[in-house]
Protein backbone atom coordinates (compact mmCIF):
# COMPACT_ATOMS: atom_id res chain seq x y z
CA UNK A 1 0.00 0.00 0.00
CA UNK A 2 1.40 3.16 -0.95
CA UNK A 3 1.10 5.71 2.32
CA UNK A 4 -0.04 9.27 1.16
CA UNK A 5 1.29 12.27 2.91
CA UNK A 6 -0.86 13.00 6.01
CA UNK A 7 -0.23 14.73 9.10
CA UNK A 8 0.43 12.73 12.51
CA UNK A 9 0.23 14.39 15.72
CA UNK A 10 2.41 12.85 18.10
CA UNK A 11 2.53 13.45 22.21
CA UNK A 12 4.75 12.28 24.00
CA UNK A 13 6.73 13.79 27.46
CA UNK A 14 9.78 11.30 25.97
CA UNK A 15 11.25 13.48 23.84
CA UNK A 16 13.73 10.76 22.61
CA UNK A 17 10.24 8.64 22.00
CA UNK A 18 9.34 11.59 20.29
CA UNK A 19 12.21 12.18 17.68
CA UNK A 20 12.62 8.04 17.10
CA UNK A 21 8.81 8.32 16.28
CA UNK A 22 9.50 11.28 13.92
CA UNK A 23 12.16 10.32 12.04
CA UNK A 24 10.27 6.69 11.33
CA UNK A 25 7.00 8.52 10.49
CA UNK A 26 8.97 11.10 8.25
CA UNK A 27 10.76 8.08 6.43
CA UNK A 28 7.49 6.90 5.88
CA UNK A 29 6.51 9.83 4.01
CA UNK A 30 4.48 11.04 6.91
CA UNK A 31 4.66 14.74 7.97
CA UNK A 32 4.39 15.08 11.53
CA UNK A 33 3.71 17.20 14.70
CA UNK A 34 5.59 17.14 17.76
CA UNK A 35 3.94 17.82 21.38
CA UNK A 36 5.64 17.26 24.81
CA UNK A 37 2.13 17.41 27.14
CA UNK A 38 -1.65 17.45 26.54
CA UNK A 39 -1.56 21.05 26.55
CA UNK A 40 0.85 21.55 23.78
CA UNK A 41 -0.83 19.08 21.53
CA UNK A 42 -4.75 20.78 22.20
CA UNK A 43 -3.15 23.92 20.82
CA UNK A 44 -1.72 21.76 17.15
CA UNK A 45 -5.01 20.27 17.44
CA UNK A 46 -6.70 23.61 17.40
CA UNK A 47 -4.16 25.59 14.30
CA UNK A 48 -3.51 22.38 11.85
CA UNK A 49 -5.61 19.88 9.98
CA UNK A 50 -4.48 16.70 11.99
CA UNK A 51 -5.72 13.38 10.01
CA UNK A 52 -4.06 10.81 13.00
CA UNK A 53 -3.16 11.41 16.85
CA UNK A 54 -0.43 9.24 18.37
CA UNK A 55 -0.44 9.31 22.48
CA UNK A 56 1.63 7.77 25.34
CA UNK A 57 -1.24 6.80 28.57
CA UNK A 58 1.56 8.49 31.12
CA UNK A 59 2.14 11.91 31.04
CA UNK A 60 3.08 14.07 34.04
CA UNK A 61 -0.18 16.83 34.86
CA UNK A 62 -3.13 15.82 32.05
CA UNK A 63 -3.13 12.31 30.42
CA UNK A 64 -3.35 10.73 27.58
CA UNK A 65 -6.69 9.07 28.34
CA UNK A 66 -8.04 12.53 28.80
CA UNK A 67 -6.30 13.91 25.98
CA UNK A 68 -8.29 10.52 23.86
CA UNK A 69 -11.47 11.79 25.47
CA UNK A 70 -11.35 15.72 24.55
CA UNK A 71 -10.04 14.51 21.14
CA UNK A 72 -13.41 11.97 20.74
CA UNK A 73 -15.83 15.31 22.11
CA UNK A 74 -14.04 17.87 19.81
CA UNK A 75 -12.86 16.06 16.81
CA UNK A 76 -14.17 12.87 16.09
CA UNK A 77 -13.53 12.39 12.78
CA UNK A 78 -9.42 11.88 13.66
CA UNK A 79 -8.19 8.29 14.64
CA UNK A 80 -6.28 7.90 17.86
CA UNK A 81 -3.51 5.61 18.24
CA UNK A 82 -2.14 4.39 21.42
CA UNK A 83 1.37 3.88 22.57
CA UNK A 84 1.90 2.37 25.77
CA UNK A 85 4.41 0.05 27.97
CA UNK A 86 3.27 -3.26 29.53
CA UNK A 87 2.90 -2.04 33.06
CA UNK A 88 0.17 0.19 31.31
CA UNK A 89 -1.04 -2.57 29.36
CA UNK A 90 -4.80 -2.31 31.35
CA UNK A 91 -4.99 1.60 30.48
CA UNK A 92 -4.56 0.79 26.73
CA UNK A 93 -7.73 -1.11 27.03
CA UNK A 94 -9.44 2.11 28.61
CA UNK A 95 -8.25 4.15 25.99
CA UNK A 96 -10.13 1.52 23.35
CA UNK A 97 -13.19 2.31 25.31
CA UNK A 98 -12.93 5.86 24.96
CA UNK A 99 -12.49 5.74 20.82
CA UNK A 100 -8.78 4.82 20.27
CA UNK A 101 -8.62 2.39 17.33
CA UNK A 102 -5.48 0.53 18.63
CA UNK A 103 -2.43 0.56 20.49
CA UNK A 104 1.03 -0.13 20.27
CA UNK A 105 3.16 -1.84 23.42
CA UNK A 106 6.68 -0.78 23.92
CA UNK A 107 9.09 -1.32 22.44
CA UNK A 108 7.91 -2.01 19.11
CA UNK A 109 9.51 -2.33 15.65
CA UNK A 110 9.37 -0.03 12.48
CA UNK A 111 7.18 -2.74 10.66
CA UNK A 112 4.81 -2.84 13.32
CA UNK A 113 4.27 1.03 13.64
CA UNK A 114 3.68 1.16 9.93
CA UNK A 115 1.22 -1.26 10.22
CA UNK A 116 -0.88 0.20 12.87
CA UNK A 117 -0.69 3.64 11.87
CA UNK A 118 -2.05 2.14 8.21
CA UNK A 119 -4.98 0.25 10.09
CA UNK A 120 -6.03 3.65 12.04
CA UNK A 121 -5.57 5.83 9.23
CA UNK A 122 -7.91 3.30 7.05
CA UNK A 123 -10.53 2.25 9.79
CA UNK A 124 -10.78 6.15 10.09
CA UNK A 125 -11.16 7.45 6.81
CA UNK A 126 -15.03 6.51 6.37
CA UNK A 127 -16.14 8.31 9.51
CA UNK A 128 -14.63 12.11 7.84
CA UNK A 129 -17.19 14.12 7.51
CA UNK A 130 -15.88 17.20 5.11
CA UNK A 131 -19.54 18.57 4.85
CA UNK A 132 -19.72 19.43 8.80
CA UNK A 133 -16.17 21.31 8.85
CA UNK A 134 -17.52 23.77 5.68
CA UNK A 135 -20.48 24.92 7.71
CA UNK A 136 -17.79 26.37 10.32
CA UNK A 137 -17.42 30.25 10.23
CA UNK A 138 -14.42 31.10 7.38
CA UNK A 139 -11.52 30.38 9.54
CA UNK A 140 -7.81 30.90 9.76
CA UNK A 141 -5.60 29.00 12.05
CA UNK A 142 -8.10 29.21 14.75
CA UNK A 143 -8.87 33.01 14.01
CA UNK A 144 -11.66 34.01 12.48
CA UNK A 145 -12.48 37.02 9.80
CA UNK A 146 -13.44 37.87 6.43
CA UNK A 147 -12.78 41.58 6.82
CA UNK A 148 -10.44 43.67 5.11
CA UNK A 149 -8.02 44.29 7.87
CA UNK A 150 -7.78 40.55 8.61
CA UNK A 151 -7.03 39.35 5.47
CA UNK A 152 -4.41 41.93 5.16
CA UNK A 153 -2.83 40.52 8.61
CA UNK A 154 -3.21 36.80 6.75
CA UNK A 155 -1.38 37.76 3.85
CA UNK A 156 1.39 38.61 5.94
CA UNK A 157 1.57 35.75 7.79
CA UNK A 158 1.22 33.73 4.52
CA UNK A 159 4.50 35.16 3.33
CA UNK A 160 6.71 35.05 6.76
CA UNK A 161 5.69 31.64 8.18
CA UNK A 162 8.29 29.46 5.88
CA UNK A 163 11.33 31.53 6.99
CA UNK A 164 12.96 32.50 9.98
CA UNK A 165 12.51 36.10 9.95
CA UNK A 166 12.31 37.79 13.16
CA UNK A 167 8.84 39.44 13.73
CA UNK A 168 7.62 41.92 15.57
CA UNK A 169 3.64 41.81 16.31
CA UNK A 170 2.00 45.06 17.51
CA UNK A 171 -1.44 45.44 18.85
CA UNK A 172 -3.66 46.78 21.44
CA UNK A 173 -4.31 43.87 24.50
CA UNK A 174 -7.22 41.30 23.32
CA UNK A 175 -6.14 41.63 19.77
CA UNK A 176 -4.86 37.76 19.61
CA UNK A 177 -1.37 38.31 19.18
CA UNK A 178 -0.59 35.18 20.41
CA UNK A 179 -2.84 33.48 18.09
CA UNK A 180 -1.09 35.08 15.51
CA UNK A 181 2.17 33.97 16.70
CA UNK A 182 0.65 29.98 16.56
CA UNK A 183 -0.74 30.72 13.08
CA UNK A 184 2.85 31.73 11.95
CA UNK A 185 4.33 28.51 13.20
CA UNK A 186 2.18 25.82 12.54
CA UNK A 187 0.93 27.29 9.67
CA UNK A 188 4.40 27.17 8.50
CA UNK A 189 7.39 25.07 7.44
CA UNK A 190 8.42 24.30 10.93
CA UNK A 191 5.20 23.29 12.55
CA UNK A 192 6.61 20.32 13.84
CA UNK A 193 9.15 21.72 16.21
CA UNK A 194 8.52 23.34 19.09
CA UNK A 195 6.68 26.57 19.88
CA UNK A 196 7.56 27.95 23.26
CA UNK A 197 5.32 31.13 24.41
CA UNK A 198 6.80 33.43 27.30
CA UNK A 199 5.17 36.42 28.56
CA UNK A 200 7.99 38.14 30.00
CA UNK A 201 5.64 40.70 31.96
CA UNK A 202 4.84 37.41 33.97
CA UNK A 203 8.15 36.54 35.32
CA UNK A 204 10.25 38.53 37.53
CA UNK A 205 12.72 40.86 36.35
CA UNK A 206 15.90 39.13 38.58
CA UNK A 207 14.58 35.43 37.14
CA UNK A 208 13.77 36.72 33.34
CA UNK A 209 17.29 36.27 31.77
CA UNK A 210 18.25 32.81 33.46
CA UNK A 211 14.30 31.13 32.48
CA UNK A 212 15.19 32.16 29.04
CA UNK A 213 18.66 31.97 28.54
CA UNK A 214 19.12 29.13 31.25
CA UNK A 215 22.63 28.81 33.59
CA UNK A 216 25.04 26.72 34.91
CA UNK A 217 25.61 25.00 38.27
CA UNK A 218 26.49 27.55 40.74
CA UNK A 219 25.77 30.90 38.64
CA UNK A 220 24.17 32.42 41.44
CA UNK A 221 22.75 31.53 45.07
CA UNK A 222 20.48 28.65 44.67
CA UNK A 223 21.50 27.63 41.36
CA UNK A 224 22.54 24.27 42.31
CA UNK A 225 21.91 22.29 38.43
CA UNK A 226 22.66 23.34 35.34
CA UNK A 227 19.43 24.20 33.62
CA UNK A 228 18.76 25.29 29.57
CA UNK A 229 16.44 27.79 29.13
CA UNK A 230 12.79 28.48 27.37
CA UNK A 231 15.44 29.50 23.55
CA UNK A 232 17.18 25.91 24.04
CA UNK A 233 13.86 24.43 24.54
CA UNK A 234 12.52 26.10 21.32
CA UNK A 235 15.41 25.32 19.34
CA UNK A 236 14.87 23.88 15.68
CA UNK A 237 11.45 26.00 16.36
CA UNK A 238 9.55 29.16 17.48
CA UNK A 239 9.96 31.26 20.67
CA UNK A 240 7.32 33.76 21.18
CA UNK A 241 8.46 36.08 23.50
CA UNK A 242 5.53 38.35 24.69
CA UNK A 243 5.17 41.88 26.09
CA UNK A 244 9.04 42.34 25.07
CA UNK A 245 8.17 46.15 26.13
CA UNK A 246 9.24 44.69 29.68
CA UNK A 247 12.21 43.28 29.41
CA UNK A 248 15.07 44.86 31.67
CA UNK A 249 18.00 45.79 30.40
CA UNK A 250 20.24 43.06 30.92
CA UNK A 251 17.85 40.57 28.95
CA UNK A 252 17.91 43.25 26.11
CA UNK A 253 21.36 42.95 25.75
CA UNK A 254 21.34 38.94 25.79
CA UNK A 255 18.62 38.92 23.28
CA UNK A 256 20.45 41.10 20.98
CA UNK A 257 23.47 38.90 20.83
CA UNK A 258 20.80 36.18 20.15
CA UNK A 259 19.33 37.98 17.37
CA UNK A 260 23.27 39.27 15.82
CA UNK A 261 25.09 35.85 16.64
CA UNK A 262 22.23 32.98 16.35
CA UNK A 263 23.67 31.67 19.81
CA UNK A 264 23.02 32.01 23.55
CA UNK A 265 25.10 31.85 26.47
CA UNK A 266 23.91 30.06 29.57
CA UNK A 267 24.63 32.43 32.92
CA UNK A 268 27.71 31.51 34.39
CA UNK A 269 28.69 29.97 31.17
CA UNK A 270 32.29 30.26 29.39
CA UNK A 271 31.32 29.47 26.03
CA UNK A 272 27.81 30.30 23.88
CA UNK A 273 26.56 27.67 22.03
CA UNK A 274 24.60 27.87 18.43
CA UNK A 275 21.22 27.99 18.01
CA UNK A 276 18.65 27.97 15.34
CA UNK A 277 15.24 29.11 15.98
CA UNK A 278 12.73 32.06 15.26
CA UNK A 279 12.10 34.80 17.51
CA UNK A 280 8.66 36.46 17.33
CA UNK A 281 8.23 39.53 19.72
CA UNK A 282 4.70 40.92 20.81
CA UNK A 283 3.93 44.21 22.65
CA UNK A 284 0.94 46.60 23.29
CA UNK A 285 3.55 49.49 23.78
CA UNK A 286 4.91 51.39 21.41
CA UNK A 287 8.70 49.93 21.27
CA UNK A 288 9.83 53.05 19.01
CA UNK A 289 8.89 56.10 21.50
CA UNK A 290 10.16 53.73 24.76
CA UNK A 291 13.68 53.80 22.42
CA UNK A 292 13.65 57.87 22.23
CA UNK A 293 12.96 57.45 26.33
CA UNK A 294 15.98 55.41 26.51
CA UNK A 295 13.54 52.67 28.06
CA UNK A 296 14.25 49.99 24.95
CA UNK A 297 17.51 49.19 22.96
CA UNK A 298 17.40 50.88 19.79
CA UNK A 299 19.78 48.26 18.05
CA UNK A 300 17.49 45.80 19.25
CA UNK A 301 14.39 47.40 18.48
CA UNK A 302 15.22 47.15 15.03
CA UNK A 303 16.82 43.75 15.43
CA UNK A 304 12.84 42.45 16.42
CA UNK A 305 11.19 44.70 13.54
CA UNK A 306 12.07 42.79 10.47
CA UNK A 307 8.95 41.96 10.16
CA UNK A 308 6.17 44.29 11.40
CA UNK A 309 2.38 42.34 11.82
CA UNK A 310 -0.41 44.61 13.42
CA UNK A 311 -3.37 43.33 15.09
CA UNK A 312 -5.85 45.38 14.12
CA UNK A 313 -8.78 46.70 16.96
CA UNK A 314 -11.52 44.88 17.03
CA UNK A 315 -13.40 48.55 16.33
CA UNK A 316 -11.67 48.56 13.23
CA UNK A 317 -13.05 44.92 12.12
CA UNK A 318 -16.48 45.51 12.18
CA UNK A 319 -17.49 42.73 10.03
CA UNK A 320 -15.86 39.68 11.98
CA UNK A 321 -17.97 40.61 14.99
CA UNK A 322 -21.18 38.13 13.85
CA UNK A 323 -18.89 35.51 12.76
CA UNK A 324 -17.10 35.81 15.87
CA UNK A 325 -20.25 35.64 17.97
CA UNK A 326 -21.25 32.77 16.54
CA UNK A 327 -18.21 30.98 16.84
CA UNK A 328 -18.12 31.97 21.02
CA UNK A 329 -21.93 31.25 21.23
CA UNK A 330 -20.67 27.42 19.71
CA UNK A 331 -18.08 27.03 21.67
CA UNK A 332 -20.17 28.09 24.66
CA UNK A 333 -23.07 26.88 23.77
CA UNK A 334 -21.10 22.84 23.68
CA UNK A 335 -19.31 23.58 26.80
CA UNK A 336 -22.69 24.96 28.98
CA UNK A 337 -24.17 22.16 27.01
CA UNK A 338 -27.03 24.62 25.38
CA UNK A 339 -25.59 23.58 22.11
CA UNK A 340 -28.69 24.94 20.03
CA UNK A 341 -28.22 28.61 21.84
CA UNK A 342 -28.80 31.73 18.86
CA UNK A 343 -28.83 35.42 19.27
CA UNK A 344 -31.60 37.45 17.81
CA UNK A 345 -30.78 40.23 15.54
CA UNK A 346 -31.01 43.27 17.88
CA UNK A 347 -28.50 41.55 19.91
CA UNK A 348 -26.12 41.29 17.35
CA UNK A 349 -26.47 44.73 16.28
CA UNK A 350 -25.69 46.24 19.93
CA UNK A 351 -22.80 43.74 20.09
CA UNK A 352 -21.72 45.48 16.71
CA UNK A 353 -21.81 49.17 17.56
CA UNK A 354 -19.80 48.40 20.55
CA UNK A 355 -16.47 49.68 20.53
CA UNK A 356 -14.72 47.01 22.68
CA UNK A 357 -12.22 48.60 24.55
CA UNK A 358 -10.92 44.89 25.45
CA UNK A 359 -11.21 44.00 21.87
CA UNK A 360 -12.15 40.28 21.34
CA UNK A 361 -11.25 38.90 24.24
CA UNK A 362 -14.27 41.29 26.11
CA UNK A 363 -15.81 39.96 23.36
CA UNK A 364 -15.61 36.34 24.22
CA UNK A 365 -16.50 37.33 27.94
CA UNK A 366 -19.64 38.87 27.02
CA UNK A 367 -20.56 36.16 24.64
CA UNK A 368 -19.85 33.53 27.28
CA UNK A 369 -21.66 35.24 30.12
CA UNK A 370 -24.80 35.55 27.92
CA UNK A 371 -24.83 31.79 27.13
CA UNK A 372 -24.46 31.54 30.78
CA UNK A 373 -28.04 33.29 31.33
CA UNK A 374 -29.76 33.06 28.67
CA UNK A 375 -32.52 29.72 28.36
CA UNK A 376 -32.17 29.54 24.59
CA UNK A 377 -31.32 32.53 22.44
CA UNK A 378 -29.17 35.31 23.48
CA UNK A 379 -31.61 38.78 23.76
CA UNK A 380 -30.66 42.12 24.28
CA UNK A 381 -31.58 41.30 28.04
CA UNK A 382 -28.19 39.18 28.30
CA UNK A 383 -25.79 41.67 27.50
CA UNK A 384 -23.87 44.03 29.74
CA UNK A 385 -25.65 47.46 30.56
CA UNK A 386 -22.73 49.54 28.90
CA UNK A 387 -23.36 47.77 25.49
CA UNK A 388 -27.38 47.84 25.62
CA UNK A 389 -27.33 51.77 27.05
CA UNK A 390 -23.93 53.39 25.88
CA UNK A 391 -22.88 56.92 26.91
CA UNK A 392 -24.25 59.44 24.40
CA UNK A 393 -21.57 60.86 22.98
CA UNK A 394 -20.63 64.22 24.43
CA UNK A 395 -21.61 67.56 22.68
CA UNK A 396 -18.04 70.10 21.96
CA UNK A 397 -18.68 71.91 25.32
CA UNK A 398 -19.26 69.05 27.92
CA UNK A 399 -15.92 67.88 26.35
CA UNK A 400 -14.29 70.45 28.68
CA UNK A 401 -14.00 68.47 32.02
CA UNK A 402 -11.51 67.82 34.54
CA UNK A 403 -8.86 65.27 33.42
CA UNK A 404 -9.34 63.23 36.22
CA UNK A 405 -13.20 63.04 35.66
CA UNK A 406 -12.39 61.92 32.17
CA UNK A 407 -9.96 59.32 33.28
CA UNK A 408 -12.55 57.77 36.02
CA UNK A 409 -15.25 57.47 32.95
CA UNK A 410 -12.79 55.79 31.13
CA UNK A 411 -11.41 53.46 33.78
CA UNK A 412 -15.16 52.12 34.97
CA UNK A 413 -16.02 51.62 31.51
CA UNK A 414 -12.76 49.41 31.15
CA UNK A 415 -13.40 47.73 34.26
CA UNK A 416 -17.11 47.23 33.40
CA UNK A 417 -16.35 45.12 30.08
CA UNK A 418 -14.34 42.99 31.98
CA UNK A 419 -16.33 41.89 34.79
CA UNK A 420 -14.54 44.17 36.88
CA UNK A 421 -10.94 41.64 36.33
CA UNK A 422 -8.54 44.13 37.39
CA UNK A 423 -5.89 42.29 36.13
CA UNK A 424 -7.46 42.25 32.65
CA UNK A 425 -8.41 46.04 33.46
CA UNK A 426 -4.72 46.79 33.95
CA UNK A 427 -3.71 45.33 30.75
CA UNK A 428 -6.13 47.65 28.32
CA UNK A 429 -5.06 50.62 29.68
CA UNK A 430 -1.22 49.92 30.06
CA UNK A 431 -0.36 49.97 33.59
CA UNK A 432 -0.10 47.97 37.03
CA UNK A 433 -2.41 46.93 39.11
CA UNK A 434 -0.58 49.19 42.31
CA UNK A 435 -1.75 52.54 39.59
CA UNK A 436 -4.93 51.22 38.86
CA UNK A 437 -5.63 50.41 42.72
CA UNK A 438 -4.70 53.79 43.44
CA UNK A 439 -7.00 55.54 40.77
CA UNK A 440 -9.99 53.48 42.21
CA UNK A 441 -9.26 55.13 45.84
Amino acid sequence: MALQKENILIVDDDYDMLELLQRNLTNLNFHTYKAASVTEAIDILKLSNIDLLITDLQMPGINGIELIKYVDEHFPEIPKLVITGFPSLHGAVNALRMGALDYLVKPFTREELKNAVEKSLLEARPRKKPSEKSAKPEAYAGMIGTSEAFEEMVDIIERVKNNRATILIQGESGTGKELVARAIHYKGAFAGNPFIAVNCGAIPENLLESELFGHVKGAFTGAGESRKGFFQAAAGGTIFLDEIGTAPANVQTSLLRVLQEKEVRMIGAQKSEKIQVRVIAATNSNLYKMTEKGTFRKDLYYRLNVVNINTPPLRERKADIPPLVQNFIRQYGVEYQKPHTGISEKAIQLLTRHSWPGNIRELENVVQRAVILCERDIEVQHLPEEIKFPEPTAPEDNLLRPLKEVERAHILKVLASVDNNKTKASEILQIDRKTLRQKLK
